[in-house]
């Protein structure tokens, strides 16, 4: 049987449909910018679907958690999100299509008889698969008032063929697929069921997930070909399955990878939404060698046959390098407001703002950002690292003195005039510059790393700058 899907020439629809059980995983954040990208390039639908059927693992945080991330990566949806635990009577309205079509069927099969069935299977080493004992059975064969279960009647012989816009050409041996549960014995749906309906009901044209949901797609297939035989208007979605991300040492992401939440390259890593953007992108489609592409640029570019068939490799490395990049490209009084977040004490915006042109200029992340501006705002007298307490040594006293004298002589506070004013000092002195900036640093920042030493100076201004360094030799 070839699935040559019916859904082609139709306005494209997506849909993202994650399990609220815990934070928006990076792999999902990147399907649900596919799926997304997708809808927008052709002009067509991206919609939200939370699949809450697991009301035991299924948490309002964990909906609010993947709600807020992926509004902060910017991926809006044209419709409200659907909840599929809300479409329980309609999944089990078509189950019972299906049974009365003679598509479907009650199985009555005890948990007893079934554990037997897959303790018989384990110990011949067979496939671990229902046998079909109630496919041909009549029903009044199961004793009065017996549970059953609805089970789908899955093709016998030949094989499927799914022609997917990733995979290409997958084919699986219609013997391999068993008769799964459709609704359980207490007339709830179960999942296999709830995804096609849903997808059906919501017009869903492509299916683009993790290639994990690959076996599920010919397992899904005869339903949406039972209900087009039934009540017509039921063309199969076009396939697209994405290959899993991996780590660094080509192992599928996991926790001993790092980060795997959305959230937590926001709040621990430090990563610009636009960065994160770029880099999702990038992680499994392409095109040519363009590594920086901005959101209008992939809505023009994307389409599925720039997807690879390999799995992609997470590289840290990488996305922090990214996100310098569009650290170094974001509006300043942006950055100022996101930075100010992890600073302690109170936080001048503006002055944070006007030092992010040179805060920037090598910061990898907004805690990097944060951290270097952290002397704008210290109080006196500075905490000092253990470095910068080494260069105001004696020597570096008496240097700082005579920086001091020469700075309050100074008439114009401006990195001009305050670095012709310093260098004409350590001339005076015989020394080099860095003799004298060496110092300075550590007394108007209290590290050994800032911006440049003239920049600091204009930043804190003339008033508490002077009495950072006269601090350490009054």
């Amino acid at each position: 049987m070839a699935s040559e899907s019916g859904n082609k020439g139709a306005t494209v629809v997506t849909r993202f449909a994650p399990s609220p059980t815990g934070f928006l995983h990076i792999g999902g954040a990147r399907t649900a910018l596919f799926n997304w990208l997708y809808a927008r390039h052709h002009g067509g639908k991206a919609l939200l679907r939370i699949e809450d059927t697991d009301k035991k693992r299924s948490t309002q945080e964990a909906i609010d958690a993947i709600l807020d991330g992926l509004d902060w990566l910017g991926l809006d949806y044209d419709d409200a999100p659907t909840f599929q635990s809300a479409c329980a009577n309609r999944h089990a309205e078509v189950a019972h299509k299906l049974l009365e079509a003679g598509h479907a069927y009650k199985c009555f099969a005890t948990t007893e008889e079934l554990e037997a069935m897959r303790a018989e299977q384990r110990a011949n080493k067979q496939p671990m698969r229902y046998d079909g004992r109630w496919r041909d059975r009549d029903p009044s064969e199961a004793p009065e008032g017996a549970l059953f279960t609805v089970r789908l009647k899955t093709p016998e012989g030949g094989e499927t063929t799914i022609h997917d816009e990733v995979q290409g050409k997958v084919s699986v041996n219609n013997d391999e697929l068993d008769d799964y549960i459709i609704l359980r014995a207490d007339g709830s749906p179960t999942y296999m069921l709830a995804v096609v309906v849903d997808d059906h009901d919501m017009g869903v044209t492509h299916v683009v997930r993790g290639d994990d949901h690959l076996n599920n797609a010919f397992r899904q297939l005869p339903i949406y070909h039972a209900m087009d035989l039934i009540e017509g208007g039921w063309p199969e979605p076009v396939y697209a399955h994405i290959p899993l991300i991996h780590g660094s040492d080509g192992a599928k992401l996991s926790k001993r990878h790092g980060a795997l939440g959305v959230e937590a390259y926001r709040d621990e890593m430090g990563v610009l939404p636009d960065a994160l953007f770029n880099y999702l992108l990038r992680l499994g489609w392409g095109h040519g060698d363009r590594e920086e592409i901005t959101r209008a640029e992939a809505i023009e570019l994307f389409d599925l046959s720039g997807v690879g068939k390999s799995p992609s490799r997470f590289d840290t490395k990488k996305l922090e390098n990214l996100n310098g990049h569009y650290i170094r490209e974001a509006d300043d009084a942006m950055l100022a407001r996101l930075a100010a977040q992890h600073i302690e004490g109170d936080v001048d915006l503006s002055l944070l703002a006007e030092a992010m042109p040179v805060l920037k200029t090598r910061a990898k992340s907004v805690h990097e950002l944060a951290d270097g501006a952290g002397f704008l705002f210290a109080k006196r007298p500075l905490e000092m690292t253990e470095k910068a307490a080494k260069l105001l040594d004696d020597d570096g006293k008496a240097r700082l003195s005579s920086v001091s004298a020469a700075l309050k002589s100074e008439n114009s506070w401006t990195i001009e005039a305050l670095e012709a004013t310093t260098k004409a000092l350590a001339e005076e002195l015989g020394l080099g510059l860095g003799k004298l900036a060496q110092p300075m640093r550590a007394a108007l920042t209290g590290t050994t790393t800032s911006p440049g030493i003239f920049d600091v100076l204009v930043l804190l201004g003339r008033e508490e700058a002077l009495a950072r360094l006269d601090a350490h030799f009054a």
